[in-house]
């Protein structure tokens, strides 16, 4: 199997080596626009509950309810797809999750009353869920080496864009004099349109060459998907087999209880956890936390505010966190992230007009902002698709994405409740000693991925590149 050994070693070489183009710019976009609807369902509702309170009648309970579902149907959705990606392949399940999504966001237009919409948002959820597991896997396994963190970071920063659109739009409803009980049927409806738009695209990708090579052992299939994404010639040579021998083929029986995988899974989903419990806690409440700042402002007041913080803070800590992904690591910039945000909550804590004087809440709470997006919030995305196996990297992907959302869940479900109990500044005293924890649990985890192979940070390299020298010894080669 010399010759097949020695193709594989050339297809992971040019996808490793290869300049970015065309195809990895519309990987990109496939995946980004999903992002987009991400980010935008998920905050526009915490806009979208002020305007029910008076329709539906909502109480505390259903508000965070409203506010917090989608989260925890999201929690469902990434285990689901995750482990289906590992067991299916990542094109079977690709346009599945964003329907998915299409469906809950129209269906939650027409809701007409309080159990009706969360059945929806549970819907929506599930699909949002299923975009973190695949959208991230797929653009990492189509990336080369050296701008692999960019490529990633990319697509979750479309986020961004969703993040400006939520508080945008509805900003224009507010202001348009457009009555509220049509206003937010059109602020969740309109959801659909950009997920939609990208269904067509996930359903005719290709699968990804690294899971056809390392899971499948098709040379020949992987080698006309690496000449698609890189323009380079890559057919298998006349007369060598078209598939690898399964000891070839990365890790088969990876397992994320076997070390260094459990470690890391515990840092991926750990942090991730940390992180979407500060930031959706935060963010889906921020009409709440607002409306306690400045209790005489009107909802367009702090809608206007809180897109004001997204585009002067959190819009360039993610690109700046794009730009300087492959330049100095996921690693520092996760730990310094969650250290600048501690220390931003803290303030805001500790100073005893901190919760009070919009004049030093909004700086203080830009800053925590900027360095959640140039920071954590984009780097627990990016981790998980890089340090595990091919074998298992949807599982852990999903696993991980799966855990972040359940903290988002218990942010947003809490802090309403919270906000009631403690105030802005009991909540901004327990976000800083989350962010706290994320610091630690990066540094003791989490290995820096930037400039090395998927194979070689996901420890495949030995059993990809070295020959089986003696057949007794294939069973521990294989499970190692």
């Amino acid at each position: 199997m010399a010759g097949s050994d020695t193709s594989a070693k050339s297809l992971y070489h040019s996808l490793d080596e290869a300049k970015v183009g065309r195809k990895h710019w519309l990987t990109v976009f496939t995946s980004g626009m999903g992002f987009f609807t991400d980010a935008y369902d998920l905050f526009i509702i915490g806009t979208v509950t002020v305007l029910l309170t008076p329709i539906f009648h909502l109480n505390t309970d259903q508000i965070s309810l409203l506010n917090s579902i989608s989260l925890l149907a999201s929690v469902a959705g990434a285990l689901t797809f995750g482990r289906l990606m590992d067991k299916l392949g990542r094109k079977r399940m690709y346009g599945v999750e964003v329907a998915i999504l299409v469906l809950g966001a129209i269906l939650s237009a027409f809701a007409w009353n309080f159990t009706s919409l969360l059945i929806f948002r549970v819907l929506v959820g599930y699909g949002v869920g299923g975009d973190y597991a695949t959208s991230a896997v797929i653009t990492s396994e189509y990336s080369n080496r050296q701008s692999r963190g960019k490529l990633i970071g990319t697509v979750f920063s479309m986020q961004a864009l969703g993040l400006i659109a939520g508080p945008a739009i509805a900003a224009i409803f507010l202001s348009s004099g457009v009555p509220s009980d049509l206003s937010w049927r059109l602020m969740l409806g309109l959801g659909a349109i950009p997920a939609a738009s990208v269904i067509y695209l996930r359903r005719k990708i290709r699968e990804t060459p690294r899971y056809t090579l390392g899971i499948k052992g098709d040379l020949a299939t992987t080698a006309t998907t690496v000449e698609w994404v890189t323009g380079e010639h890559g057919t298998v040579p006349s007369g060598e087999p078209t598939k690898t021998s399964p000891l070839m083929r990365p890790r088969p029986i990876a397992k994320l209880t076997q070390k260094p995988f459990l470690l890391r899974l515990i840092g991926t989903a750990g942090s991730w956890f940390l992180i979407d419990i500060a930031f959706y806690g935060n963010s889906v409440s921020s009409p709440l936390i607002l409306k306690l700042l400045q209790p005489k402002g009107s909802l367009l007041d702090h809608t206007l505010l809180s897109l004001l913080i997204f585009v002067v803070a959190a819009f360039p800590g993610y690109w700046l966190a794009v730009f300087l992904m492959d330049r100095i690591g996921r690693k520092r910039i996760q730990w310094q992230g969650f250290a600048v945000m501690s220390a931003a909550f803290a303030l805001i804590w500790l100073l005893p007009n901190g919760a009070t004087s919009v004049a030093v809440f909004l700086p203080l709470f830009a800053i925590s902002y900027f360095f959640t997006e140039f920071g954590p919030n984009v780097t627990t995305f990016v981790y998980p698709a890089e340090i595990f196996p091919t074998s298992i990297r949807g599982s852990g992907d999903g696993i991980s994405a799966g855990m972040g959302k359940f903290g988002g869940f218990i942010g947003a479900l809490l802090v309403p409740h919270l906000l009631k109990s403690v105030g802005i500044s009991g909540v901004m005293g327990i976000m800083a000693g989350v962010s706290i924890i994320g610091v630690l649990l990066t540094m003791v985890t989490l290995p820096e991925p930037r400039g090395r192979s998927l194979e070689d940070v996901s420890e495949e390299t030995p059993l990809l590149f070295e020959p089986d020298t003696s057949k007794s010894e294939e069973p521990e080669a294989t499970a190692s």
